[in-house]
């Protein structure tokens, strides 16, 4: 026999962007702790609104499973005298068990001990399990009210816990729990009885609260998206803003407002970011994609005086857009460029000059990136012009009062100004990814200013010692390395990291004494990006390994990683494998001058020969790594035959020490592809 537990917590009002990894780790809390008392049920939900987190367990079992477990115990020789009767040591461990000496059984010459163990009820139990799943859930942000020694997101004013209709009495944070919730604050008065845990979802509904998030995202989507229909548009609808506009309501009904069509002459995201960002509407544009004067909106409640609450939006819209009018009119009154001397009043970074300084740097450091990836002048120039304006926009007035529209500002002053559309692109693009997942840098120029704007942070955080640790990444370099990977590998540019990261240092003025360890220090945190790429990228992990042991060209490291792992899925490698690890195992001595005079078996000769061939062959392979790696088992069965028949560690100084060199030579060859020491075979 089985019953349904709920739990609903009911608090003050929850940020939105909490509210998915509360309900996640609830959910896993819950089944964990269940799992863990061997109690059974079928399914576990957790629903959320803003006031609100509920656990809903279908089908808890009415008690814990009985167990029996086995406890091994001392020998049989310890256990029992000569008389066979039981010693000292098979009575305590008997007594530690809690059986009875008669009951240890023999086996295998050692004695056991079977314990079984009789359920609790469920209901005993429930009382002590559900304050600690409260008490356990962690939060970005912890709140304490009143005198009490107590901290969770939000304040707690009531708790429903049911089993089935059963009352699990406990308190926490001096609220006592019932039966009794509480509806929407304007739609349902006072407190409300849930008479059973199985009609949470129904009794909810009758006091205007849809407590489904998954039912108040669709029902978002669907009147959003008629609404927009009904007035010959496409709403505009981010997932990021549906999640959160979700966990801002309770009772969702959709509204359609307007604005005046003088605010469509402003750059579209001028319009759109008080919109989406400022105020969480969505959107609205025709069959082209042209922003119209429309923007749809959800009410926490229903449809009662909606044309009032709708009056309301588009006045606080109209004076959001009236500011944005403004600032784009002051804005303009100066070009881009003339912004520059500005930027002379902004710190960049203490010590490390003005956010001036920095404009110059990166025209430096981009001018450098595209001789190093060979550009077009043509391209060289525009990438150095968008370098130079492309923090330009952060004096200006838009992007003080709406910060998210830095690089995209810049870049519709700069087609204004006719700088362009190749350098009006870099500007917004150099920014780029600007979130996880956010589309990368498309124009060779958006490329190399992306580039040297990523590795000027992060060589200049460095420097000042400001690595991160853990958690803390506070300049979010991370993000900014994450780019710097992603961002080579999509645009397939073969640049040494080495030197890119030298020229970065060199404009910020570091000592060359410094400067040997800052750049490993950079490497490494790179390194660990590369690696987090490739991960994502379904590379087996001892793969990732073996190419990560010189990353200076990150594009190189990734088609190698890709060839390796399309080889080895494919076929068996793993004679030659096994041969290139004899190789690195012996060849660790850095000799490597070859005296083939100092040959004395054939198989010496031969191993060379072929050596050198694949030498050749994989020189005149290029990147083709597929190639490479089969240029390069063409060594497995010479270097077999060298070791069957060839003692590497003769008594002759010369000749041991050409052997070395030989195996030393072969070795840095096939490690230039990878290091196949490190593949799990």
């Amino acid at each position: 026999m089985s019953k349904d537990l709920l739990m609903e917590i009911g608090t003050e009002e929850i940020p939105a962007h909490f509210m998915p990894a509360i309900l996640q780790q609830l959910k896993e809390k819950a089944e964990e702790k269940f799992t863990e008392l061997h109690i059974d049920f079928s399914e576990t939900k957790t629903y959320g609104t803003p006031r609100r987190l509920a656990l809903l367990i279908k089908d808890l079992a009415k008690k814990q499973s009985d167990i029996s477990t086995e406890h091994k115990g001392p020998s049989v020789k310890i256990a029992f005298d000569n008389d066979n009767n039981p010693t000292k040591a098979a009575i305590g461990f008997a007594r530690g068990k809690n059986i009875d000496v008669n009951e240890l059984t023999v086996r295998d010459g050692y004695i056991y001990a079977v314990v079984h163990e009789h359920g609790s009820r469920t209901i005993d139990l429930l009382s002590e399990i559900l304050p600690q799943l409260i008490e356990g859930l962690n939060f970005p942000k912890n709140m304490r009210w009143g005198t009490l020694d107590f901290r969770f997101v939000r304040p707690i004013r009531w708790i429903v816990a049911l089993f089935d209709s059963e009352v699990i009495p406990f308190t926490t944070a001096n609220v006592h729990s019932g039966n009794k919730t509480r509806g929407h604050r304007f739609l349902s008065d006072g407190e409300h009885i849930i008479e059973n845990a199985s009609d949470y979802k129904k009794t909810m509904k009758k006091l205007f609260i849809i407590v489904d998030q998954n039912k108040r995202r669709d029902m978002i989507k669907e009147q959003i998206n008629r609404l927009a229909a009904e007035n010959n548009g496409h709403a505009q609808i981010t997932e990021d803003l549906l999640e959160e506009v979700t966990y801002l309501v309770e009772y969702p009904t959709a509204l359609c407002g307007k604005f005046e069509e003088k605010y469509l002459n402003l750059p579209k995201e001028a319009v759109i970011t008080p919109m989406r960002e400022h105020q969480r509407y969505f959107p609205v544009t025709d069959a082209a994609g042209k922003l119209l004067p429309l923007f749809i909106t959800i009410r926490n409640g229903g449809d009662n005086a909606l044309a009032t609450v709708q009056h309301g939006n588009e006045r606080v819209l109209r004076a959001r857009l009236a500011d944005a009018q403004f600032f784009f009119d002051e804005d303009r009154k100066k070009k881009l460029v003339d912004y520059l001397d500005k930027l002379k009043t902004v710190v960049f970074q203490e010590g490390l000059g003005s956010v001036y300084d920095k404009a110059l740097r990166l025209q430096k450091l981009t001018a450098y990136l595209a001789d190093a990836c060979k550009t077009a002048p043509s391209v060289k120039k525009s990438a150095e012009r968008a370098a130079l304006l492309a923090k330009a926009d952060l004096v200006t007035g838009m992007v003080c009062e709406f910060t998210e529209l830095q690089g995209i500002m810049g870049r519709e002053y700069a087609l204004l100004d006719n700088e362009g559309d190749e350098v009006a692109k870099a500007i917004d693009e150099h920014y780029m990814p600007r979130f996880a997942g956010d589309k990368l840098p498309s124009t060779v120029s958006g490329q190399l200013v992306s580039l040297a704007d990523k590795i000027d942070t992060i060589a200049a955080t460095f420097s000042r010692g400001l690595i991160p640790t853990g958690s803390q990444d506070p300049f979010a370099l991370r993000r900014q390395a994450l780019g710097i990977v992603n961002t080579i590998i999509n645009a397939k540019m073969n640049i040494s990291l080495n030197s890119f990261i030298k020229e970065s240092l060199n404009l910020l003025s570091i000592d060359e004494d410094k400067q040997k360890d800052l750049s490993a220090n950079i490497i490494n945190f790179i390194k660990l990006r590369l690696k987090n790429v490739l991960a994502e990228a379904n590379i087996r992990y001892d793969i990732v390994d073996s190419v990560l042991n010189n990353i200076n060209d990150i594009y190189a490291v990734y088609k190698k990683a890709l060839s390796l792992d399309n080889k080895l899925t494919s076929a068996d490698l793993t004679g030659i494998v096994q041969s290139f690890v004899r190789v690195s195992n012996i060849a660790k001595q850095d000799v490597l001058n070859i005296d083939e005079s100092l040959f004395t078996c054939p198989e010496e000769t031969t191993l060379y020969q072929n050596y050198s061939k694949v030498k050749d062959a994989v020189r005149l392979s290029g990147d083709d790594y597929d190639a490479v790696i089969d240029k390069l088992a063409l060594l497995s069965a010479p270097i077999d035959r060298f070791f069957d028949a060839v003692m590497v560690m003769d008594k002759d100084e010369k000749i041991k020490n050409n052997r070395l060199a030989l195996l030393k030579n072969i070795d840095n060859l096939i490690k230039a592809t990878a290091d196949f020491s490190k593949i799990v075979l």
